[in-house]
């Protein structure tokens, strides 16, 4: 297995493969760490809130549609098409929000 390829990890977290320091010792990266969490859990609940827009938009066009207020099918196929991909990107990435904190809670320390 080729290890070199270590450093350029630990870069991205801030890191140095070879910094002996603990990660909690150091103030600014746990503030880092703990901005990202906080970043990561706006995005997620934005992508929520936005796929329930679509949903309800979705709702509201069919609702539309079989009140016959619109004959436009165009717009309704528009917001269903809409709702659905939104439905599985965020059930996607919820799957795989579980599968690495499976994964996390399979770790041994």
């Amino acid at each position: 297995m080729d290890i070199a390829n270590l450093s350029s990890i630990g870069a991205i977290q801030g890191v140095t493969v070879r910094d002996t320091t603990a990660i909690g010792a150091d103030d600014s990266l746990v503030k880092n760490n703990s901005n990202l969490f906080e970043t990561i859990l706006n995005t997620a609940i934005d992508n929520v809130k936005t796929t329930n827009n679509y949903l309800s938009d979705a709702e509201n066009e069919e609702i539309r549609f079989a009140l016959g207020e619109t004959q436009n099918t165009h717009d309704l196929m528009i917001a269903l098409q809409k709702a659905s991909t939104a439905l599985q990107y965020t059930v996607a990435v919820r799957d795989k929000l579980l599968e690495s904190y499976k994964e996390i809670m399979q770790m041994q320390i």
